[in-house]
């Protein structure tokens, strides 16, 4: 029966990520962030490009800035890997590969078809929502 629950689960996951039409408004709410020091971090190149590689894929689906969807907040993967030098490259091979267990049981769908280096610099946008100090 646990199996049968888990593969249901799993199909809803995945049609969900699948839907690839993304949440336009949470991308646009997004337009005047600012970081934790108070700076607008809008214009930064690493947001507009790394917001721009999120618009154009499914992410925003399971995904929010500041509120926990399928996965979890953008802020909230920000703040847990804020400091962590290697938090890029790490979080960019989740993203291709996907992967489950880290914030808890429901897996991340993988992204394929996303280049290695696109996923970087979705990352390094989702790292740049840092609430926390």
């Amino acid at each position: 029966m646990k199996k049968y629950l888990v593969s249901i689960a799993l199909l809803g996951i995945l049609a969900a990520c699948g839907g690839g039409s993304g949440d336009k408004k949470s991308a646009d709410s997004t337009a005047s962030a600012s970081s934790s020091s108070g700076g607008d971090i809008s214009a930064n190149p690493d947001y507009k490009a790394g917001l721009g590689v999120i618009k154009s894929s499914d992410c925003f689906t399971c995904h929010d800035i500041a509120t926990k969807k399928i996965g979890p907040a953008y802020q909230d993967v920000a703040n847990k890997y804020a400091g962590v030098d290697t938090a890029v490259d790490y979080l960019a091979k989740k993203v291709v590969a996907g992967g489950t267990g880290v914030w808890g049981q429901i897996p991340m769908a993988p992204h394929p078809a996303l280049s290695l280096d696109s996923a970087k610099i979705a990352v390094k946008y989702v790292l740049l929502l840092k609430t926390s100090k």
